[in-house]
């Protein structure tokens, strides 16, 4: 298996570089196992039955990095961490999953792989296939350190432009401050959001209730002018899905208010897998919930999120753990058997 994550390593897959030559790579691979194998776009699908009954998700891209420790598309093996580049988000999962079919009775486990492309910008490669994906059941194999991660929260995204009137600085009642303009709108906003969005309690989440981040303000251009216009980014992490239209309908009636413009950037729903997955439970560790997305935030199914660990994603030297690599084999051997055998 070790070899098989060294392989993946190697191919340069920042912004999907060598996206051929790696999804040609686990083409072959599940070629000897007699999987048949599909190409959309960039994406590669794989099956053994026309009705598998648990699917797995990975992504080939990487993030790019800054700086590294040596070469960072060449696995290196210390201290019990395997450190390179993708080693942790997500090629460990991927390197898993193509483990794991080696080692299973493929006669008796029907099973549908998935290999994405742009996960980390934009997600088009789940997009691309996600009405072609079967199984009722999915695993993503990012890095969790073995931990089965049953819900994620949703996102909504808002860019916003206000605009002012630019003036001197000398003469300010010529004009009107689109930064004074855009601050009484975040009160507004911030008034709504305590009173209506943040008293709503989600138990599953970690943090329970739906989060509202102002994660950018950019406006004026210098000391001695009346700024003419100020952009906003706004991030709500949401527990519940009819958080989305309640927030976008309430920023529109605030900004009738002001001369502005709003793009909707992105919106995901909340998930929450409800099936009974106490067998994971009791052969890993306590089920948790996450605040970020995946690719599972765009696909309707039920999804567990699952892989090796530590998370060290986007960091200098990112690495898995020797033996939390050959846990997830183990888990995945036992989710496969588990849902091929009518439970």
């Amino acid at each position: 298996m070790i070899n098989i994550l060294k392989d993946l390593v190697s191919f340069n897959t920042i912004k999907d570089k060598q996206n051929k030559e790696i999804m040609d790579y686990i083409e072959n691979y599940l070629c000897k196992y007699n999987f048949k194998v599909e190409r959309l776009d960039k994406c590669l699908i794989a099956y053994n039955s026309s009705k598998p009954s648990i699917g797995f998700i990975g992504h080939t891209d990487t993030v790019d990095y800054e700086s590294w420790n040596g070469e960072p598309f060449v696995l290196q093996e210390i201290d019990n961490k395997l450190i390179g580049l993708g080693a942790c988000d997500m090629k460990g999962g991927i390197s898993a999953i193509l483990y794991t079919i080696s080692k299973i009775d493929l006669n008796k486990n029907k099973l549908a792989l998935y290999f994405t492309y742009d996960e980390e910008i934009s997600f088009k490669g789940i997009n691309t296939i996600k009405d072609m994906i079967i199984p009722d059941n999915i695993i993503i194999g990012e890095p969790t350190n073995n931990i089965p991660i049953y819900g994620t929260k949703g996102l909504l995204e808002l860019h916003i432009d206000i605009y002012g009137t630019k003036c001197h600085s000398s003469t300010p009642n010529k004009g009107k401050s689109a930064i004074k303009e855009c601050i009484k709108f975040i009160n507004e906003l911030e008034t709504y959001y305590d009173k209506y969005i943040k008293k709503d309690i989600v138990e599953d989440f970690e943090i329970p209730y739906t989060t509202m981040n102002i994660g950018l303000i950019k406006g004026g251009e210098s000391v001695n002018s009346v700024p003419g216009k100020c952009y906003i980014t706004i991030d709500f992490r949401l527990v519940k899905t009819t958080h989305i239209n309640k927030i976008i309908s309430k920023v529109k009636s605030i900004l009738k208010n002001y001369d502005s413009n709003l793009v909707v950037f992105d919106k995901f729903e909340p998930k929450i897998n409800k099936n009974d997955i106490s067998f994971l439970e009791d052969i890993s560790c306590k089920k948790e919930t996450k605040c970020y997305l995946t690719e599972g935030s765009v696909i309707d199914k039920n999804v567990i999120i699952l892989g090796p660990g530590p998370d060290t994603s986007h960091q200098k030297n990112e690495y898995i753990l020797k033996e939390s690599l050959y846990k997830t084999v183990e888990l995945y051997t036992k989710i496969i058997e588990y849902y091929n055998n009518d439970n």
